[in-house]
């Protein structure tokens, strides 16, 4: 089968019904798939943009947790492929359709929806997290699955052994086959010829559809299974079934400036996302978003060009290493290695230094605001400083052992 034919009988799942906890307030309306991130996007965009980049044009979004807005930006920014040449990007949102039960894990997610993959005729399924960011070609991911003959296929990154406890590792031998899995091991296994690294599950699979479907069957009556592909079905599969690991370094799409680095993020902690928006400002980041052969997709609404105000001597418009998005005012203030996303307005006499500002926030005047996440909608009353004292940036917001403090509207509004 050539890899064309193959790309058009495959199926992607997005698995993007989470809440992501660990990023406290920011998941409290919205799924963390649907968190804004790099100054226009959602991270969602990420993972439908490989596919869309790599040739994957039957695509399925599963839903649950606080979706509307989610539902709402796919429909809206990804509604433009064409359902008669079996293209599409469809929401599965989660039905109760094996009985009463919500999705119970990622693999339940998929069980619950066989009667629509069944339905795409589809002879394999390609199931990718919705909340990590990444530039990845899956078709290559893809070609390696079939002409290796696995019955599934598992992307994995290079992590740093004294990191390797914080994932789940892989043990492989010298032709990538995966002879045991370990779930976060204080030993982790390391790689051939390699005992600087360990190979860790990104989460990202590659299934023979009717491979799937018999074993998502045999794991939803299981009284025991916790209905996970990680947890349960990817362990049960090592030594039972043909399972290979693929390296992500092999379909990750370079960065020619960080030849060395596949890119990749979990996003999953307030620190993680804080550090991912500041990447983007240097002035090489690690994340390309200007390679034009590999574009992020985003929706797309109109919006004036950013502006920026005044030019008198404490009274200067000014940002610098900052990414500005478009509908932003920078009034007679300063931003310094900060991202404001679209239509925020930053008013006179204040200071946002290394801070992320999410889209339609507005920053009073003479305020001044350091390592600080602010989230959608909110406005920072005149003269609030946050980010210089650590005692009273606890008791007025949340404030993460690593200093980084998050700020909301009703937490502002708990102060007025």
């Amino acid at each position: 089968m050539d890899l064309n034919t193959a790309r058009m009988k495959t199926l992607s799942l997005i698995l993007a019904g989470g809440r992501g906890s660990r990023l406290k307030q920011l998941t409290d309306n919205r799924s963390k798939p649907a968190v804004p991130i790099a100054g226009k996007y959602k991270i969602i965009d990420f993972p439908l943009s490989n596919c869309i980049n790599s040739g994957m044009r039957k695509i399925a979004v599963l839903t649950q947790y606080r979706s509307h807005t989610l539902n709402q930006h796919v429909q809206r920014g990804w509604n433009f492929l064409r359902s008669d040449f079996n293209e599409f990007i469809e929401l599965w949102p989660a039905q109760q359709q094996t009985g009463s039960d919500w999705y119970r894990g990622t693999a339940d997610a998929v069980y619950q929806n066989l009667k629509m993959i069944n339905d795409s005729k589809s002879e394999y399924v390609l199931i990718l997290a919705g909340d990590h960011v990444y530039k990845q070609d899956y078709s290559i991911m893809l070609k390696e699955h079939i002409e290796s003959g696995a019955d599934v296929s598992v992307a994995c990154i290079e992590v740093p052994i004294k990191e390797a406890d914080q994932f789940g590792i892989m043990h492989v031998d010298e032709e990538d086959n995966i002879i045991a899995f370990e779930e976060k091991p204080s030993d982790p296994p390391t790689m051939p010829g390699n005992p600087n690294v360990s190979l860790a599950s990104m989460g990202i699979y590659v299934f023979n559809a009717k491979f799937l479907q018999s074993h998502l069957q045999v794991d939803a009556v299981s009284t025991t299974s916790s209905h996970d592909f990680g947890k349960d079905l990817i362990p049960y599969f090592v030594g039972s079934c043909k399972i290979k690991a693929h390296h992500f370094s092999r379909s990750s799409i370079p960065n020619d400036n960080y030849p060395e680095r596949a890119y990749w993020r979990d996003v999953g902690t307030l620190t993680a996302y804080w550090e991912s928006n500041m990447d983007l400002t240097k002035l090489v980041p690690e994340l390309d978003l200007y390679d034009e052969s590999w574009p992020i997709r985003t929706a797309q609404y109109q919006r004036p060009a950013a502006k920026f105000n005044y030019n008198y001597e404490e009274r200067i418009g000014t940002a610098l290493n900052s990414v500005v998005s478009a509908g932003c005012i920078v009034s007679g203030s300063t931003v310094e290695q900060s991202i404001l996303f679209n239509n925020v307005r930053v008013n006179s006499y204040s200071h946002v230094k290394k801070s992320v500002i999410l889209p339609s926030c507005d920053i009073g005047r003479y305020c001044r605001l350091d390592r600080v996440v602010v989230d959608v909608d909110t406005k920072i009353p005149e003269g609030i400083v946050i980010g210089e004292d650590a005692e009273l940036d606890a008791k007025r917001f949340y404030r993460n052992s690593d200093g980084i403090v998050l700020v909301t509207q009703d937490m502002i509004n708990a102060l007025l």
